[in-house]
């Protein structure tokens, strides 16, 4: 275990070791646990303007999944990423959770909530591939190369840091997943209170994308962050921390504790 510091909050970073494999991951705070999932090429960094939020109120655990941040250097399998999450948790402990993913962490998200509905308490799904692309490869490239318009200047360098680190076979590799999983099946065993979040800007992954999961997961919340690309949680800190507060408190209050 090794000490750090975010924003004046101690953060907690521990390596977990299981099945041959490492998992990077930081923890803060105390109360109901909260895990944090990146998206393609991301890592712990991207959820550095929410942790010191979240963390008031819950334990919060930011995760580097395999392949990625400082669990790279192993094989990259989307089939068993939800799995591994999974037994990490056990590992851990944490009996029951709740999950914020954000685009390919959010497809893992709704994943882990429809094989584990006991385990999952509440599910924030953050402009999150959840439903077939419907388009190849080339044209999320294209798509990419839009929604850099809209990447904040500060975030710029993370982003082309972890993607270094990520390195190019796990970036097409993550890619090829995304474009092939359809969670169309999965999405109804998902018993998890839901909250939906989508950058007004986001052209990766459009509004139309997010409308459309709503429309697929009945009785979910829906918001739109006004001004916010692909990752609002960076783009805009201060209404994502308050949207996903209010959805976590308001959730608590009608006793779903993790």
């Amino acid at each position: 275990m090794y000490n750090g510091w975010m924003n004046g909050q101690q953060i907690e970073q521990h390596v977990a070791r299981m099945n041959n494999a490492h998992i990077y991951y930081e923890v803060s705070g105390e109360g109901p646990a909260v895990v944090l999932l990146h998206g393609l090429s991301g890592s712990t960094r991207w959820w550095r303007k929410n942790v010191p939020v979240l963390s008031r109120r819950y334990r919060v655990y930011a995760v580097d999944m395999i392949g990625f941040g400082r669990s790279r250097g192993q094989p990259f399998v989307m089939q068993e990423t939800a799995g591994r999450i999974i037994d990490w948790m056990d590992e851990l402990g944490e009996e029951r959770f709740h999950l914020v993913g954000h685009s390919m962490g959010g497809l893992v998200s709704a994943e882990i909530a429809a094989q584990c509905p006991e385990q999952v308490g509440q599910l924030v799904l953050v402009d999150a591939v959840a439903l077939p692309l419907g388009h190849s490869i080339l044209h999320s490239a294209i798509n990419l190369a839009a929604a850099l318009r809209h990447v904040p200047v500060d975030f710029l360098p993370v982003l082309a840091y972890d993607a270094l680190r990520a390195g190019p076979l796990t970036l097409l590799k993550s890619s090829y997943s995304i474009h092939q999983v359809d969670l169309r099946p999965d999405l109804a065993r998902i018993a998890a209170r839901t909250l939906i979040v989508w950058g007004e800007w986001d052209t990766l992954l459009p509004v139309s994308s997010g409308e459309a999961l709503h429309q697929v997961l009945p009785g979910s919340d829906w918001v739109v962050i006004e001004g916010a690309g692909h990752n609002p949680m960076w783009d805009r800190p201060e209404v994502f921390n308050r949207v996903v507060m209010e959805f976590l408190e308001a959730g608590l209050a009608h006793g779903l504790e993790a």
